[in-house]
């Protein structure tokens, strides 16, 4: 019982954290104000991860493309790694550091956003989708734990959660991207100021 308890308040820690920092709060709503300026210029949403970030980078986009709380019109919001035939093809040919990359350059345009997921910040083919995303003047979103690793050089707008715990980091991420979607939702659709 006591180290369920302990899990739980660790991951509560975290989230005070989060609720204490103005800055990373600033962020998220920059990152909200961001995704509806793409969406209502035509731009489209991307996500990538790996392992459960990639499990998380899905869950998001299915959140836009499908709906969040209300009845809408889909988003145009995309997980990069859905196509297992693409995937197994890329890795395989070329190798897996530049599976997201290859689909950034191919099927991204400038003013769309990219989002990758990443504990650590390090993932070498999140890395290399920022920085062929940079190359062609998409807008980043890093999701990462506290140092932000390389992705902090690369992400327009890095939310970096206050913890080096990779199960915090990821409930953390789940946290704020489901705000980020609320928020979106609302004001792109409900918003009188739209």
């Amino acid at each position: 019982m006591e180290n369920i308890k302990s899990i739980i308040e660790d991951s509560i820690q975290v989230k005070q954290l989060i609720l204490e920092d103005e800055n990373l709060l600033q962020t998220v709503n920059d990152v909200v104000a961001v995704i509806i300026s793409s969406l209502k210029n035509g731009g489209r949403l991307y996500f990538c991860g790996n392992g459960g970030s990639a499990a998380d980078a899905q869950h998001l986009a299915a959140e836009l493309s499908g709906r969040f709380y209300k009845d809408r019109k889909a988003l145009p919001a995309e997980a990069l790694h859905v196509n297992s035939s693409y995937l197994t093809a890329v890795a395989n040919d070329y190798g897996f550091d530049i599976v997201y990359a290859r689909l950034v350059e191919g099927i991204m345009q400038k003013g769309d956003v990219l989002i990758g997921l990443s504990t650590s910040g390090n993932s070498a083919n999140i890395v290399k989708a920022f920085e062929a995303a940079k190359a062609k003047g998409i807008i980043t979103v890093g999701f990462t734990g506290l140092t932000g690793g390389l992705l902090k050089s690369l992400s327009d707008y890095l939310i970096n959660i206050p913890s080096a715990d990779t199960p915090r980091i990821q409930e953390s991420h789940i946290m704020l991207g489901h705000i980020i979607c609320q928020l979106a939702e609302d004001q792109y659709f409900f918003s009188s100021e739209i």
